[in-house]
């Protein structure tokens, strides 16, 4: 990172005043502020204009656009502590699980986004080429090694991390990434500029409104689209403890997930699921999403998409 672009980064910040409750001896520093105080910390990164159109291609009622965190064991690796039951449930999703996934894809031709920590990828680099070989599919950016962005706390280091993922995908893919997700859904203070200065399309890691949206910085337009993931719709929360997960219920995963894409639909919206190979590509859950992927085409209207498809059709709203 340039001086000058520090120095931005400096100036930026100094307007959001970051307050740690370790720091303040309080266990709600924010009661302490003003009101443009929290104004300023409340939308530093937050929702601007909402970016539902009025059709979707072909005339379809809802957009569905399924996207994977191919995290591997990446997490865990970040972490330092070699923890091999846990690294090996990660290589699961190598191994088994995104093959799995991808053969279901195949069956139903149907078109994903997949997010990649660049070291998933370095490592097992015949996921790129599976991936890739549908020619249907897009790979976006998800870090270096699954950083937490947060925990790092250096703008440096976080520019540092972003250059080498999307150069390393760059090379594997042949094409410069368009998209980027955030490593946990995390933003820094610093990643939303990092991200617009780096040229994508589009962010996936937000939860303001259930439809794309522009994102702002500080308040200003960036000419990113937002396209917002949600914890209800994404298979960690449900069954992220491996094979004990916090409900192993599968059908009232798919209970969650189907009412979510009815309400999509009748409202002609955007219906966004997130989804980790690990996790889900295990053989009870590959058959819940087909169960969902049968449901949806049966009951029609619905452009399956990718992420960069979604993010370019409502691209023009900005306007």
């Amino acid at each position: 990172m340039t001086c000058a672009r520090l120095t931005a980064y400096t100036a930026l910040l100094a307007a959001v005043p970051i307050v740690l409750a370790a720091q303040q001896g309080s266990p709600l520093p924010g009661t302490k502020l003003s009101l443009d105080q929290l104004r300023q910390q409340m939308f530093h990164v937050s929702a601007g204009k909402r970016l539902k159109p009025t059709s979707w291609p072909g005339g379809a009622r809802v957009a569905v656009s399924l996207s994977f965190d191919v995290d591997n064991a990446t997490a865990t690796l970040a972490t330092g502590v070699l923890d091999y039951e846990v690294i090996s449930r990660g290589e699961y999703s190598a191994v088994d699980g995104l093959p799995r996934l991808l053969r279901l894809l195949a069956k139903h031709k149907l078109p994903a986004s997949f997010f990649i920590p660049a070291v998933s990828a370095a490592l097992h680099p015949q996921m790129i080429k599976d991936i890739q070989a549908s020619g249907r599919h897009e790979i976006g950016v998800h870090g270096w090694i699954h950083e937490r962005l947060p925990a790092l706390n250096d703008a440096g280091e976080e520019q540092r991390l972003l250059n080498q993922s999307i150069a390393l995908l760059t090379s594997m893919t042949g094409k410069r990434p368009v998209g980027y997700r955030a490593p946990s859904w995390q933003f820094s203070a610093w990643t939303g500029q990092q991200v617009k200065e780096a040229g994508f399309l589009y962010d996936s890691s937000l939860m303001a409104s259930d439809d794309a949206y522009e994102l702002l910085l500080a308040g200003q337009p960036t000419g990113l689209v937002e396209l917002p993931i949600e914890r209800i719709l994404d298979d960690f929360p449900y069954f992220g403890g491996g094979a004990n997960g916090s409900d192993p219920s599968l059908q009232t995963v798919y209970d969650v997930f189907q009412s979510e894409f009815d309400v999509a639909h009748e409202e002609g919206g955007l219906y966004l699921l997130t989804m980790h190979p690990h996790i889900m590509g295990h053989r009870s859950r590959v058959a819940l999403l087909e169960r969902l992927i049968q449901y949806m085409q049966k009951k029609g209207g619905v452009w399956f998409a990718t992420h960069e498809q979604v993010a370019r059709h409502v691209k023009p709203l900005l306007q």
